[in-house]
């Protein structure tokens, strides 16, 4: 609970603890430190206090592998100095191993998304559904499905997604129909192969980058790019009809699937 907490993309000032609490039903009882005055919670397997000091040079780090499925290249970081260890009695240390993906982060990271959809839908109430594929080790890529009204709404949300947050290292976004499933990639490519002309439904933009993404020419600086894959517009320079889906019958599916009507010979097996 509290290591799926600690990764949540919460609003900057809202607390972990709370966030545990209410998945929890249930207050987190919290204890001070043993050697600062910060509290935790009260059943923790494992207390690292310490502190970091801001004015202190930074030291160089790693390589590690991570949750990219990379190792990442070492770089200078805070340090942080150690005061103190405490256990509970027969503490068991939590830990999830990364690597690439699907790893365990990579289901922690699903769980996020169903968490904050609604909180998505609140500023963007026309989106769907949103997924982040594994492929995309969490903010790589996102696929997002919106009820379109009106021209370059697809667009709208891009930049409406890459405003929020953590949502800011998202370096790819694709944008479907609401009849798309946003957890099927295959689904996904193939509305994407199909309805862009990659110069009219792209747009490539300039923001921060995760600082362990290695593409990046510059540390935590990269580009984004958008992809509209939804059905056009006349508005959105479209000037031809747009052809429908092809979609099998009603009456023929019932047929297939054994409900035709009666007189009718049921030939499934057995």
């Amino acid at each position: 609970m509290f290591t799926f907490c600690a990764t949540a993309p919460l609003p900057d000032g809202l607390d972990e603890f709370l966030l545990a609490g209410y998945l929890r039903k249930k207050s987190v009882e919290l204890v001070k430190c043993e050697t600062n005055d910060l509290e935790v919670p009260a059943n923790s397997d494992f207390v690292l206090e310490g502190y970091v000091d801001p004015t202190e040079a930074l030291r160089e780090e790693g390589p590690f592998g991570d949750h990219t499925g990379y190792y990442s290249l070492p770089d200078r970081y805070p340090v942080f100095h150690l005061t103190a260890i405490t256990h509970r009695r027969d503490a068991v240390y939590p830990a999830t191993i990364v690597g690439i993906p699907p790893m365990e982060d990579f289901y922690i990271g699903g769980a996020s998304v169903r968490l904050f959809l609604p909180i998505f839908k609140m500023n963007f109430p026309e989106i769907v559904d949103l997924a982040l594929p594994a492929e995309g080790v969490f903010h790589n890529l996102v696929f997002v499905s919106i009820k379109k009204t009106y021209p370059l709404q697809a667009f709208k949300i891009m930049h409406g997604l890459w405003g929020m947050g953590q949502m800011m290292f998202t370096k790819y976004i694709v944008v479907v129909d609401a009849d798309v499933n946003v957890h099927n990639t295959s689904e996904v490519l193939f509305r994407l192969c199909a309805n862009t002309d990659p110069q009219r439904d792209s747009i490539a933009t300039r923001g921060p980058a995760d600082v362990l993404d290695h593409a990046t020419t510059e540390f935590a600086m990269g580009t984004k790019m958008g992809f509209d894959a939804t059905h056009k517009l006349p508005g959105e320079g479209h000037k031809r009809g747009w052809p429908p889906l092809i979609r099998m019958d009603e009456a023929v599916k019932r047929k297939m699937e054994g409900g035709g009507t009666a007189g009718e010979i049921d030939q499934r097996p057995g």
